[in-house]
């Protein structure tokens, strides 16, 4: 291995040699743990220590965020994390960073610039673009350098994260350690081109190939590059080629790798080659590296023994659910007395106008709402009142952008995105429920993001624009469901989930945006997320429903003047007001609930569940579901009607009351 020491003074190749030497330390203890059963999982990152020590030193400690990977310990040992706080993590104690909820390398600190990753890999690449747009936007200098294995390379999220990256010019450094395999599956059957750097060329971006076992290469390389971008923002693609020295985690083994292939890496060793460099530079002899050597081990037992003698984790119950979202004082904000009859649609877009006048870092994402002003008009003219900068239209890739808008909360922003149709949230479902919905619980940190999800049937729009899939959603722990009827309540629930650091839904049905007029204040407003609204009351039956479901009970009770009910509308899904309906169940004594979603597994099940297991003595008749059908959504008119539930809502509520 040939080194090249350029303009690093012998301090700091001295430094790099520690710097590479603890985590080879740490892991070989590490390795004697997992044996002994006192951690749980070790993913090995022996042999590529060079890649994450020599990006992290090259980097700015205090501003440039990094976004490891399971195998970069040397990042975490360069940006100095105090070490029994990683043991703690490792062993799922208190003083970890993830309170035992989550493992290894699955956690973020704030305090030291790391943002770590998820099982799912891709959607990290995503949240650095985030990272970066928010420094950007804020006209800060600083890096954001996201690591992925060569195998997360073929995931949609890669090539969603690049083109994002690109289009927008972001100043990240995408760090792909390729190191033969994923798991057990050799490069040659995951891509067919020679380099995963030639993919940076598909999107128009820079990229780089270097030796990743070679420690002075990449710290030297990557702080050119970094001051490069700093100076003109763009991304670039560092492939490092290297290689494992064991399984792709320690129970996989390495059977798989040919034992020449072993031994031509085991001969390309980061830290022993470093070192007979160094000696050979007379920098480094016998002595002074047992010394460096026993200073790191000291360190690793004194800190070891700190991490084992801290008691286990007790559990708290109370603390385990209040931790799901993060605390949110609401504060409210009252309107004045004048209003304007507008439509739903109307409501929505002047909420979000003014949210965006309330907050600077606002952000809105998606796809034509700049210039276009977005497929149903709800953005138009913003991006001449705020500019392209935070009125930003995206390519199509849904995944990525949720991704963006959570790495813009994570550097202190706020970010709406709009998916064109709530259908189309299926492409980024994934960072929906594993990453915005957990992050709170797992180390603490908030996803101030608010998806709008145009929704909905009634419009002849078929099974890939009529969705009303909230139910995906309400049985994620960690994320809001805000779905509101009416123009006034659509408007304060807005600029309340824009508030909310936590991730909301916020469905907006088509059916409704230019059929429901109300009159509205025309002044900025809140609402509190989590009250049901009795837009009805009675004593004969209560009513329970949301979106249009709301306007098909009214007419129903419209159409039947003899009948007395309670009818709750319940602007949000999560939180659910539960005691609302209890409160109007024991008044009553029958419920019927109606939704539009089909019937199985809808939240309505979930309600009737909940009066039946709490209300069960105050009701005089069973709980009756309305819903539509168990089909996908017609398209053809005449079979759209009889999908939904709206003739069937009449049926059923009069067999109700007769029962």
């Amino acid at each position: 291995m040939q080194y090249t020491t350029g303009t690093i003074d012998q301090e700091t190749q001295l430094e790099l040699y520690k710097q590479l030497l603890k985590p080879r330390l740490i892991e070989e203890k590490m390795l004697i743990l997992l044996r002994q059963g006192k951690i749980s999982k070790w993913f090995s990152g022996i042999g590529q220590e060079a890649i994450s020590v020599g990006v992290t030193k090259a980097l700015d400690a205090q501003n440039d965020y990094i976004l490891p990977m399971h195998r970069n310990l040397g990042v975490f040992t360069t940006r100095e994390i105090p070490l029994y706080r990683l043991f703690s993590q490792w062993q799922g104690k208190a003083n970890g960073f993830t309170k035992g909820r989550d493992r290894s390398f699955h956690f973020g600190t704030q305090a030291y610039k790391i943002i770590g990753m998820i099982s799912h890999l891709g959607p990290q690449l995503g949240v650095a673009d985030g990272i970066a747009l928010a420094n950007k936007l804020k006209k800060q200098a600083h890096v954001t350098a996201v690591f992925t294995g060569e195998g997360a390379t073929s995931e949609g999220d890669f090539h969603e994260a690049l083109n994002i990256a690109a289009v927008w010019d972001l100043p990240v450094l995408f760090c792909v350690e390729n190191n033969g395999y994923g798991l057990s599956t050799p490069t040659s059957e995951q891509f067919r081109c020679e380099h995963i750097a030639d993919k940076g060329i598909g999107y128009g971006m820079e990229s780089h190939i270097l030796d990743g076992n070679n420690i002075l290469e990449v710290y030297q390389k990557v702080q050119e590059l970094a001051e490069d971008i700093r100076k003109k923002p763009r991304p670039i693609l560092l492939e490092f080629k290297t290689f494992r020295m064991r399984g792709h985690e320690e129970a996989s083994g390495t059977k798989y790798v040919p034992e020449a292939l072993m031994e031509a890496w085991a001969a390309k060793d980061p830290i022993q080659n470093y070192e007979d460099f160094l000696i050979q530079e007379g920098l480094l002899n016998k002595d002074t590296i047992e010394d460096i050597r026993n200073k790191i081990q000291q360190e690793i037992d004194e800190q070891l023994l700190l991490a084992t003698n801290e008691e286990a984790i007790v559990l708290n119950e109370t603390l385990e659910l209040s931790d799901v979202f993060q605390n949110f004082e609401y504060q409210e904000f009252k309107h004045g007395s004048v209003v304007n009859n507008i439509r739903l649609v109307d409501a929505i877009s002047q909420g979000l106008r003014q949210a965006m006048e309330q907050h600077d870092s606002l952000i809105i994402m998606g796809q034509d709402v700049a210039d276009y002003g977005g497929v149903f008009k709800i953005t138009e003219g913003f991006m001449e009142a705020f500019g392209k900068e935070r009125v930003r239209n995206t390519p199509i890739c849904e995944s990525a952008i949720v991704s963006t808008a959570m790495g813009l909360s994570i550097n202190g922003m706020k970010a709406v995105v709009e998916m064109q149709f709530a259908d189309f949230v299926s492409s980024g479902f994934n960072p929906i429920v594993n990453y915005l919905a957990k992050v709170h619980y797992r180390w603490n940190e908030n996803a101030d993001v608010v998806i709008r999800m145009p929704c909905g049937a009634g419009v002849g729009a078929g099974p890939f624009h009529s969705q009303t899939n909230e139910a995906w959603f309400t049985k994620t722990p960690g994320l809001k469901v805000v779905y509101p009827a009416f123009p006034y309540d659509a408007k304060g629930l807005l600029t309340s989930s824009i508030n909310d650091p936590n991730p909301v839904l916020f469905f907006e049905h088509k059916a409704l945006y230019r059929s429901v007029y109300q009159e509205v204040p025309v002044d900025y407003y809140t609402l509190p997320l989590g009250k049901a609204s009795l837009l009805r009351e009675g004593t004969q039956i209560s009513i329970v429903t949301y979106g249009a479901g709301v306007h098909w009970a009214l007419e129903t009770l419209n159409n039947h003047p003899n009948i007395e009910a309670d009818l709750i509308d319940l602007r949000t899904l999560q939180p659910l007001d539960i005691d609302s309906i209890y409160a109007s169940v024991k008044k009553t004594g029958k419920l019927i609930i109606l939704q539009e979603d089909s019937l199985f597994g809808g939240i309505g099940s979930d309600i009737s569940a909940l009066v039946m297991e709490n209300c069960f003595e105050y009701l005089d008749g069973p709980v009756r579901r309305v819903a539509s059908l168990e089909t996908p959504i017609p398209f053809a008119k005449t079979l759209e009607k009889n999908y939904l539930p709206k003739d069937r809502f009449t049926k059923e509520l009069l067999q109700l009351l007769d029962y």
